[in-house]
């Protein structure tokens, strides 16, 4: 018999931790964690296992392994509802398993142990709720914020070889929203609502789908909700990916939809999926499978001769896609995470940051901003940024598109006041007569030592 004996999904958001009173609908949110924290007693859970999308990592994957931190939380938006003192007990052996099971996959993981590191507003949410005598020990794990789905799905397997290796009924916990629009202004309390229609239709569907025990649905159905609200973000699925597969990538649940209301614009849900031998069964949809991780998406089937679908692959030579339209070309510089170079959506082309370096070798042009023990260095800005537009040109004809397709461009400047002259006086001999919109931010850094970098949205073709 299985080891995971529950899964639920929570929102994090603090209102209904902080403020339940103020909203009857964060009401109906704390009484559904109630509702779901007697489940956990009576499923016999001997270790939770929280993924919150709001523990964001980007190197890897982090796992929580202090045997008992305690700190006091202030939630870095709502920091008027007050603060949270914890003090959680963690499942150190279970944390080291599940590192270790995670490199045996081929991810890159490692544990967390120090005093003071900050525990995310969700996940202390979600055990102050769920687990608050500590009498159920918690693992805590991150949500890389590069991670694809194919990444996503080993980390849920590694957690599933966690699980097995440990031998303890487990609970699985995703933090999470449904729809994850929130608010941009404070709101009275009294006027929350879910933040558009589309939206509302989506989070209905998913509680439809959830409520059926359809979690693998859920998780495969992702493609077509990002075609259709408008953000384009994979924040809401994750999870889905990643508990679909720590449960077993199907959809043999008991659904149960606890409490579902809106948080601050998002769709906040109270979801709990126990396993049973007679479930929904066979899945509706069929995306491909991957059992390891071997780096920059470049993510194989150890079972299987075929390469997993597009979204998830490197291809070397520049391809656009139609049933997942991912574009990766060699002649562009490497990128510096888990993300291709571009990706179409619709009727549009997204580039990811673009900067300066050079395909191969890495190398700037203009060169760098500082030498490798960090100190400041001279550099050309006229250089760099005409090395970024020549990279974004290379990647526009690798995904059939062109410079003069561009329509809006986002630039990054480290030095605002030094750069923007030299910036503006290169941008303008290439983009002066196409007139794409174009916004320009000063930032404190780039992770490679470059002084600018472009985020680029363009025409598929001209």
């Amino acid at each position: 018999m299985s080891t995971i004996v529950k899964g639920l999904l929570v929102p994090g958001i603090p209102h209904p931790l902080l403020a339940p009173e103020q909203n009857e609908g964060w009401q109906k949110l704390r009484d559904g964690f109630e509702a779901a924290r007697q489940e956990l007693i009576e499923c016999g859970a001997e270790l939770i296992l929280v993924y919150s999308t709001m523990w964001p990592s980007v190197i890897g994957h982090q796992i929580q392994a202090r045997a008992e931190p305690e700190w006091v939380h202030v939630d870095d938006v709502f920091h008027d509802l007050g603060s949270i003192p914890y003090k959680f007990k963690m499942d150190t052996d279970f944390a080291q398993t599940l590192q270790e099971c995670s490199t045996e996959r081929g991810l890159h993981a490692r544990t967390v142990d120090y005093h003071g590191f900050p525990i995310d507003t969700g996940s202390v949410v979600a055990l102050k709720l769920l687990n608050p005598d500590n009498t159920i020990p918690a693992c805590i794990v991150s949500s890389n914020v590069y991670a694809d789905r194919a990444e996503s799905v080993v980390f849920g397997k590694a957690a599933r070889d966690a699980i097995e290796r440990h031998g303890k009924k487990t609970a699985i916990v995703t933090v999470m929203t449904l729809s994850n629009r929130l608010f941009t202004e404070f709101i009275d309390p009294a006027d929350d609502a879910i933040h558009s229609p589309k939206d509302e239709e989506w989070n209905q569907k998913l509680l439809e789908f959830l409520g059926q025990g359809r979690l693998e649905d859920v998780a495969q159905l992702s493609r077509e909700v990002h075609r259709q609200i408008r953000v384009k973000k994979v924040v809401n699925f994750k999870p889905m990916w990643w508990m679909s597969a720590v449960m077993g990538q199907n959809n043999n649940y008991d659904g149960c939809v606890h409490a579902y209301a809106p948080l601050y614009g998002t769709g906040g849900a109270v979801i709990s999926l126990t396993p049973t031998p007679s479930g929904f069964g066979n899945k509706e949809f069929d995306e491909d499978d991957v059992e390891s991780f071997s780096g920059d998406r470049n993510v194989v089937d150890s079972g299987s001769k075929t390469q997993l679908e597009p979204e998830d692959t490197l291809p070397a030579e520049p391809t656009v896609h139609t049933s997942s339209p991912t574009i990766q070309t060699d002649a562009a510089p490497k990128p510096v995470g888990s993300y291709p170079h571009a990706r179409r959506v619709g009727d549009l082309l997204y580039l990811s940051g673009v900067g300066p370096r050079q395909p191969k070798t890495n190398d700037i042009p203009g060169g760098p901003i500082r030498d490798e023990n960090g100190d400041p260095r001279e550099y050309d800005i006229e250089a760099q940024t005409k090395a970024v537009i020549e990279n974004i040109r290379v990647i526009l004809e690798a995904s059939g598109s062109s410079l003069d397709q561009v329509v809006d461009i986002t630039a990054f400047l480290v030095d605002m006041d030094r750069d923007f002259a030299g910036y503006n006086k290169v941008y303008n001999e290439t983009f002066g007569s196409i007139q794409p919109t174009r916004t320009t931010l000063a930032i404190r850094a780039l992770p490679t030592p470059i002084a600018v970098e472009f985020k680029v949205v363009a025409l598929p073709g001209g």
